[in-house]
């Protein structure tokens, strides 16, 4: 699936089972919430926590959810997250060539 399919199969999904989009503000702290989510299972998972009992590691479903409401972002504020990842990775490439190939802390 491309991101711009996803971005298009998220919207029928919200027009067939949803009803509407939440509003931008309540989609942007559905998406805080989720990164929280996120880092809990990053935290046990890979840092110096441990699951709670009746905790998994779920950590894909985390990131998907974490993806879906970045797209409904998208969608909403007519973001085309194809056109604007490729921008950034441009942009990121300019600013960043040497960078990273010269930063010695990462030899």
């Amino acid at each position: 699936m491309t991101i711009k399919e996803a971005q298009e199969a998220v919207d029928q999904w919200i027009k067939t089972y949803g009803v509407r989009y939440f509003s931008e503000l309540t989609n942007m702290a559905v998406l805080t919430e989720e990164v929280g989510e996120l880092a809990r299972v990053m935290a046990r998972k890979y840092g110096d926590q441990s699951f709670k009992p009746g905790e998994k590691d779920n950590l894909g479903d985390e990131m998907a959810d974490v993806l879906w409401v970045l797209i409904c972002l998208a969608n909403q504020t007519g973001v085309d997250l194809t056109e604007e990842l490729k921008k950034n990775l441009e942009k990121k490439t300019q600013r960043d060539k040497d960078r990273h190939i010269n930063n010695v802390k990462l030899k």
